[in-house]
C-alpha cells in the first residue's frame, strides 16, 4: 500500500470523527436548550396566572396591600430574569438570576395564601379555587420541565468534559451549562395552593 494514501485515510478518518464529535456537542447543546424552552412556557403560564389571582384576592385583602405588591414586584422580576435566562440558557448568571428570582416569587406566594387562609370568603370564591388549582397544575410542569432540563444539562456537560468531547468542546467554545437548582429547602417546595 502507498504510504500517502494510508496517511490520507488516516486524516479523513480523524476529520470524521472530529466532525461526528462537533455534531453530537451540538445535538447536546440544542438538547437543553429546547428543555429549558420548556420550563419557559410554564414559567410563563405561572407568571401568566398570577396577575389573575392577585386581582381576585385584591377585593377580599383590602388591608394587605403591600403583600400584594410584593407578588406583583417578584413575578415581574421573575419574568425579567426568565427572559435573560431565554436569551441563553447556558449563562451561569442568567440562570442564577432566574434562579434567585424565582426564589423570591415562591416566598411572596407562599405569604399570600398564608395570608388568603384568613379570609373565608376569599378561600371559597369560585375564580380563586380555579386558578389556584391552574397553578398547583403548573408548578408541577414546571418541576417536571425543570428535571428534564437539568437532565439534558448534566448529559451536555458530561459530554463536554469527558473524553473524546472535552477535544471539542475546549477548541469549539462549547462551555459548562448551569442546572436549574434550588438552594434552600423551603424554596424546593411549590407553594401551598389549597382553598378548600
Amino acid at each position: 500500500m502507498n504510504p500517502t494514501i494510508i496517511v490520507l485515510a488516516v486524516i479523513i478518518i480523524l476529520v470524521l470523527w472530529l466532525v461526528g464529535l462537533y455534531n453530537q456537542m451540538v445535538r447536546l447543546r440544542n438538547r437543553f436548550k429546547n428543555a429549558f424552552a420548556q420550563i419557559d412556557v410554564q414559567l410563563k403560564r405561572r407568571y401568566d396566572l398570577i396577575p389573575n389571582i392577585v386581582e381576585t384576592a385584591k377585593g377580599y385583602m383590602k388591608h394587605e396591600r403591600d403583600t400584594l405588591d410584593a407578588v406583583i414586584n417578584a413575578r415581574n422580576q421573575a419574568s425579567s430574569a426568565g427572559m435573560a435566562a431565554a436569551a441563553n440558557p447556558g449563562d451561569p448568571d442568567a440562570m442564577r438570576g432566574l434562579m434567585g428570582a424565582e426564589a423570591a416569587l415562591t416566598g411572596t406566594m407562599g405569604r399570600l395564601f398564608a395570608l388568603a387562609e384568613a379570609y373565608p370568603d376569599l378561600k371559597a370564591n369560585q375564580n380563586m379555587m380555579q386558578v389556584s388549582e391552574e397553578l398547583t397544575s403548573t408548578e408541577n410542569k414546571v418541576a417536571f420541565s425543570r428535571q428534564a432540563y437539568n437532565d439534558a444539562v448534566m448529559t451536555y456537560n458530561t459530554a463536554c468534559e469527558t473524553f473524546p468531547g472535552v477535544i471539542v468542546s475546549a477548541r469549539f467554545g462549547f462551555g459548562e451549562a448551569s442546572l436549574f437548582e434550588v438552594e434552600e429547602a423551603a424554596e424546593r417546595a411549590a407553594p401551598k395552593v389549597s382553598f378548600t
